[in-house]
């Protein structure tokens, strides 16, 4: 009666003394059945000595017999071991010596863990202390490369010796009540300890190609590259794709405008957007743009079609696009929004004039606060609306009036004028400085008006 062991490093076939050990040959044969060693270690190696296994544990000190495993956890009747006669005519006399471990003590005896001797002799000290109860016939190249691996202080080796599956050959004993064969090999490696080990499928001293070597290399780079620019906003995150739906065109004519390209890249499908990148200052073409596709079958078929084409005398070059710009620039918009409204600085640091995030919006939406920061005094009004009287109790027309003019035409020029210092600007001279919105960077609204006022009180110096 034989059994097939697929380990890591090769197959055993061992075969059972069913007649001579009939107890021991029936535990090893169930417990084979219901996959109890697969994923097992060989957690005890001792060079010329044996090679343990059969511990779920992997520390020589788990396991039990199929009787146990069979039984409820609550039912005590049943012991863990069992005690098996020992033939004295079955002895450890030469290498794949298959024999049971026996626990010591006065509940020790027999359960799961089993081992194979490594020595090409015999090993007398094993003699009656464990029951033989089989050998391997086959694959005693595997036991001398178990015998010359590499093990640690507590005899495991260093790089895992797994038992990766075990089929039974055959089997002429009837299965005890309660035995139910699982409907597959499990998947989990049974002990706890085995991320501190080399896997059974890794090789430590495996060398790549220099090419596959140099590729992997700049994956990692590009990797760490794209979680920096994550940390720093550049990107919503890391993994970010460009869109499939958009080409990059270039090698353009300066002449070339955008309803030119739109139209030529129509005819494969709906063209979403169409931009022919343009200098800021002056406007000129850079002689590049973006189309986009609605869907990306169109932008495949205009690759392949517009590749090299001759347009405005120009023969253009057609790639898909590789910048996410509009993706980072949609998120860093909306996560600036969230910030702001967590703030409670949105529209503009709390006037009346819109605009969000760093936007100062009209000098007039604040001039409450200019006036506070330049020594007046303001009051609620006899009404409680919210209106501001100044310290005559005269109320301000000024804040009214910037505020209808806001609501007519918001964003043009700064407004009639802003209280500093108790001197008025004229109107002329405030809407010629007014018609440009400047972006400062500060902490907090009121800062903004400050300088937004002296910006005003230099100019009129100037």
């Amino acid at each position: 009666m034989s059994v097939l062991f697929e380990t890591s490093l090769g197959d055993l076939v061992i075969d059972l003394e069913t007649e001579a050990c009939p107890e021991l040959c029936l535990n090893f044969l169930k417990l084979c059945k219901v996959y109890y060693y697969n994923l097992n270690a060989f957690f005890n190696v001792s060079k010329d000595f044996i090679a343990q296994t059969g511990d779920p544990t992997a520390t020589g000190e788990g396991g039990e017999s199929i009787f146990s495993y069979l039984s409820s956890p609550s039912d005590d009747s049943v012991p863990r071991y069992f005690k098996p006669p020992i033939v004295q005519s079955l002895k450890h006399t030469s290498r794949g010596t298959v024999s049971m471990a026996f626990a010591g003590g006065p509940k020790g005896g027999c359960g799961s863990q089993f081992f194979l001797t490594l020595n090409e002799g015999p090993i007398d000290y094993l003699d009656g202390k464990h029951p033989v109860f089989g050998s391997v016939v086959e694959g005693l190249d595997v036991l001398e490369k178990m015998n010359e691996t590499f093990v640690d202080g507590t005899g495991r080796p260093m790089k895992d010796i797994r038992i990766r599956h075990v089929v039974v050959l055959d089997d002429p004993f009837d299965d005890p009540p309660g035995l139910l064969v699982p409907p597959g090999s499990p998947t989990m490696i049974p002990d706890t300890n085995f991320n501190l080990r080399i896997a059974d499928n890794e090789d430590p001293l495996e060398t790549l190609p220099a090419e596959q070597a140099e590729e992997e290399r700049r994956l990692a780079a590009a990797s760490a590259s794209a979680l920096t620019l994550e940390m720093i906003g550049d990107l919503p995150f890391a993994n970010v794709r460009p869109p499939e739906n958009v080409l990059f065109v270039c090698k353009l004519n300066p002449v070339t405008r955008d309803e030119d390209l739109e139209l030529i890249f129509s005819r494969f499908g709906t063209i979403m957007s169409c931009e022919v990148i343009r200098d800021k200052k002056t406007g000129d073409s850079l002689q590049y743009a973006f189309v986009e596709f609605d869907k990306r079958e169109e932008a495949e078929q205009a690759y392949f079609k517009m590749q090299n084409v001759l347009v405005d005398d120009r023969r253009i070059w057609v790639d898909f696009s590789q910048s996410v710009s509009k993706m980072g620039g949609s998120w860093s918009s909306a996560a600036l929004k969230v910030t702001s409204a967590s703030n409670g600085r949105g529209g503009g640091g709390g006037g009346g004039g819109g605009g969000g995030g760093n936007r100062v919006g009209h000098p007039k939406a604040h001039e409450e606060e200019m006036i506070v920061l330049t020594g007046q005094e303001t009051t609620d009004g006899p009404k409680g609306d919210g209106e501001k009287m100044n310290r005559e109790g005269i109320r301000d027309e000024t804040t009214e009036a910037a505020q209808e003019e806001e609501e007519g035409e918001e964003g043009e020029g700064v407004g009639r004028g802003v209280l500093l210092d108790t001197e008025e600007i004229p109107v002329e001279v405030a809407a010629g400085i007014g018609t440009e919105t400047i972006e400062i960077e500060t902490e907090t609204g009121t800062d903004m008006l400050v300088t937004m006022a002296d910006e005003i009180d230099e100019r009129l110096h100037a």
